[in-house]
């Protein structure tokens, strides 16, 4: 089974580029199922239902979040209601939804699975070693999907190496910048420690640079902003999986840059 990972979506060009370009990727490498990673989707920060509707009706088939799940509170009306939605599994307080969801593909069982580091992450969560091991324990699946929305490398690689063999790929979110050590494990997991991300190309993680800039480096108060317009950037990977036995056979990272 061949699958298809997008990086975090950032906003309305983030959604606009999946738009455009999901279906070229798909035909391209023959894939079987779209996973990408929504929690920026909606004006940067969260996702809400319109937009949710607006990528499955894109072509993806299940879509994973991060820290900012609740950020768009109208998803606490409609997560139950929807069933191609995962939020963090690990969270300690109460929240609806699911943190696993098993899909049936043709007769092949994928798990998908969302889980948020606890390194540099104001959210408080359980472990996600212990969080995963549940997972895994409660019903089984030939293939097993993570995306490990996290802000440290190490943490994430840590995470697939004791998983390694265990589930199918270990696929890091969050950062928003594309890394270049996309590999089968030893023992036969994909991994990534970012995948990246699909938004505007000139910006700072896909929000408006002037912005970031006037924050981050001048200490101003102001908030994030993003443009409606610009030249887009698609971020993924593609994981060749073994239908039987569920291992990775290959990973490799697409990284599209729209012309100007």
């Amino acid at each position: 089974m061949k699958i298809l990972f997008i990086g975090d979506i950032v906003g309305k060009i983030g959604r606009r580029i999946v738009k455009d370009k999901i279906q070229y990727y798909v035909e391209k490498y023959d894939i079987d199922f779209v996973i990408a990673n929504g929690e920026n989707a909606t004006h940067g920060k969260g996702l809400n239902y319109n937009h949710y509707r607006e990528l499955i009706d894109s072509g993806i088939d299940a879509i994973t979040l991060g820290n900012h799940y609740d950020s768009k509170s109208e998803i606490r009306h409609y997560i139950d209601r929807v069933d191609r939605l995962i939020r963090p599994c690990n969270l300690i307080k109460p929240f609806p939804g699911e943190g696993s969801i098993i899909f049936d593909i043709d007769g092949i069982t994928v798990r998908v699975v969302n889980i948020l580091g606890s390194a540099f992450i104001n959210e408080e969560v359980n472990n996600p070693y212990y969080a995963m091991l549940d997972i895994l324990s409660e019903e089984e699946a030939t293939i097993t999907i993570v995306d490990y929305h996290g802000e440290a490398t190490a943490e994430k690689m840590g995470f697939a190496r004791a998983f390694d063999g265990k589930v199918s790929a270990v696929l890091g979110t969050h950062t928003h910048v594309q890394t270049s050590d996309a590999r089968i494990l030893p023992n036969g997991t994909a991994f990534i420690s970012d995948v990246g991300m699909c938004g505007e190309y000139d910006s700072v993680l896909g929000f408006e640079t002037e912005s970031v800039v006037n924050k981050t480096v001048y200490g101003h108060e102001s908030k994030f902003a993003l443009h409606d317009q610009g030249k887009g950037l698609f971020s993924a990977v593609v994981i060749d999986i073994d239908d039987y036995s569920g291992l990775a056979k290959d990973i490799f990272s697409i990284y599209y840059v729209e012309e100007d």
